[in-house]
This record gives C-alpha cells, sequence and structure tokens, in this order.
C-alpha cells in the first residue's frame, strides 16, 4: 500500500535528487526551474511511498476540482524510480484515485512525458491509464524529433543555402546572454500572432542562470550583429528547442540553416535526438504546417506530445 504525500518546499532536496535519480526525470522537475513561477499556480504535486522508500512523484497543480500535470511545463507525467514495475504502477493509480476523492479532485488532466526524454523505459503510467483509469485521449500534438545517429539527409537547396551563409561571412556562437536574440523572437511573436514568449527576458535569463549548461542561446551574426538564434533546452543527451527565431534579414541569409547545421552535425553530433518540439495549437487539432515543414527540413520526423483525461467518479 503506498502512503501518498503531498509536497512541501521541505521536500525540495529529497525531491531534486529523486528526479535525478528517476528513469524519467528531466532538469524541468527540478524545484529551482519548476519553482520560478510557483505564483502563478496553486501547487499540488504528490510523493508516493512505497515501504518508507519513495517510489514516485508526480508534478501538478490544482484549480478548482481539476489535477492538472503542471500546467507551467509541457509534460508532467509520473516520475519513476528505477524499481516501478507495471503492477506497482497500476496499484499506484488504483490507490491515487482513492486519495483524489478524498481530496475532492473530479478530474485530472495528464501530460505522459514523452518516452525519448525516458532514461530508461518507463512508459507503466500509459498502461495504469488505460487499464485502471479508462482515460481518454484528449490531446495529441506532434513534435519533430531528428535521431543524430540517424540524421535525414537534407536537400541540396538546404544545403547550397547554408554553404551560402557561409560564404557570406555568418557565423555561430553560443551567447552569454539572450537577450538579442529575444527581442528578434520576440518582435517576431508580436508581428505574426500578437503574443509574447512563453518566458520574459528576464525569466529566461534567470533560469539560464540557475542551470546554464542545460539552458543554452545560439546565435547566428554577420559583423556582430544578431540575425536569428534558438534557445535550447539539454536533458542529459537529449536537445530541445525551446525558442527558434530569425531576423528578416536572418531569413533573407538563411541564417537559421547554417545555425541548424552546426548544431545538428557539429555541436550535438554525439547527443541522442534533437527535439524541434511541437508545431500544432488547439490540443493538436490544428497543424502548423509551414513550421512543421521548416522542421522536416532539418530532418526532424514525428514524435507525440500525448494529454489524457481522467475523470474521478466520486
Amino acid at each position: 500500500m503506498f502512503e501518498i504525500k503531498r509536497y512541501t518546499s521541505a521536500d525540495a532536496a529529497l525531491w531534486n535528487d529523486f528526479v535525478e535519480r528517476s528513469k524519467n526525470g528531466t532538469f524541468l522537475f527540478n524545484r529551482n526551474y519548476m519553482d520560478y513561477h510557483s505564483d502563478r499556480f496553486a501547487g499540488n504535486s504528490l510523493m508516493f511511498y512505497l515501504d518508507g522508500e519513495l517510489y514516485a512523484m508526480l508534478p501538478a497543480n490544482r484549480r478548482g476540482d481539476t489535477l492538472y500535470s503542471h500546467q507551467g511545463l509541457t509534460y508532467g507525467g509520473l516520475i519513476t524510480n528505477e524499481k516501478a514495475s507495471a503492477a506497482g504502477v497500476v496499484t499506484l493509480f488504483t490507490e491515487l484515485i482513492e486519495y483524489l476523492k478524498k481530496e475532492g479532485i473530479h478530474e485530472v488532466i495528464y501530460k505522459a512525458i514523452p518516452w525519448i526524454y525516458h532514461r530508461l523505459p518507463a512508459e507503466e503510467d500509459l498502461y495504469a491509464l488505460f487499464k485502471v483509469c479508462h482515460a481518454q485521449l484528449i490531446a495529441c500534438d506532434i513534435s519533430s524529433t531528428i535521431d543524430l545517429a540517424n540524421v535525414p539527409r537534407w536537400s541540396h537547396g538546404r544545403i547550397y543555402d547554408a554553404n551560402k551563409a557561409r560564404r557570406n561571412g555568418i557565423t555561430i556562437r553560443r551567447a552569454d546572454d539572450p537577450e538579442a536574440f529575444w527581442h528578434i523572437l520576440d518582435g517576431n511573436l508580436t508581428a505574426k500572432y500578437g503574443v509574447h514568449p512563453v518566458h520574459s527576458l528576464e525569466e529566461l535569463k534567470l533560469l539560464a542562470s540557475r542551470f546554464p549548461e542545460n539552458i543554452r542561446t545560439y546565435e547566428a551574426v554577420l559583423d556582430d550583429t544578431v540575425l536569428g538564434g534558438t534557445v535550447v533546452y539539454i536533458n542529459r543527451d537529449i536537445v530541445h528547442t525551446q525558442y527558434i527565431s530569425a531576423s528578416p534579414e536572418g531569413k533573407r541569409q538563411h541564417a537559421l540553416d547554417l545555425l541548424f547545421d552546426f548544431l545538428i552535425h557539429e555541436e550535438f553530433k554525439n547527443m541522442k535526438y534533437l527535439d524541434f518540439g511541437k508545431s500544432t495549437e488547439e490540443g493538436g487539432t490544428i497543424l502548423n504546417e509551414s513550421l512543421i515543414f521548416q522542421k522536416e527540413g532539418f530532418g526532424g520526423r514525428g514524435m507525440c506530445y500525448s494529454t489524457f483525461q481522467l475523470t474521478i467518479d466520486n
């Protein structure tokens, strides 16, 4: 039988240590990352103990009678230790449902951790969602991911454009400060969609200072002018592009072609995967075809982020 406890700040060190040792935790679950926006969410993360040992954790927040896989994170499913088994996780979810009934929770929105971020296979939760919870898939967002050991060959035109950018003097560098790139990104998002990046410049700088090797900015530069770039999140051997953008001149000069030629074939060639992130809106019902076309042109191929709904009969 599991003992279920609600996370408090006194558990931060234990929580962070478990994330590091888990089968499927990433630095996004570190409390130094999760808690930067704690004022926006009513935290309701859970910790599961079996025979006195921490077995699993669920990053979550609550709104009314709904428990969410943490809404401040791209994904946030069950984080498990190396001993976690299919039978154990089935029992965990069975007991979790009873616990949530007592807590007045009527619904759970559960964002599974995509399999490429697993250190060891860890999809016991998906089986439990089916077997115990009769969960419904309510969102399926498609991302574009590159197997860096087997990168699809670029088109002749894309190779030509990358080489042309190089011949024109564009260089790639890792930036100490994301500000120049962030202003390009913010300008593009504001002009095209009327929105700002998810992270403010101040938040991005704060997180990069806390995780300098996990959060990096790379820029394409000509004569010391930033033409474009990307912010990447690095989880062990997985690279995720959090933001990508180029100025009008950067687009004309094919700066991003050269940037990703460098990242894919040089900087991260010994990593396992490069994940370009979602190209969908409204839970996957709207596909941004031009965006995913660009990512597929770099070699990305389909990988899904899945969200499930659990209805709890109280």
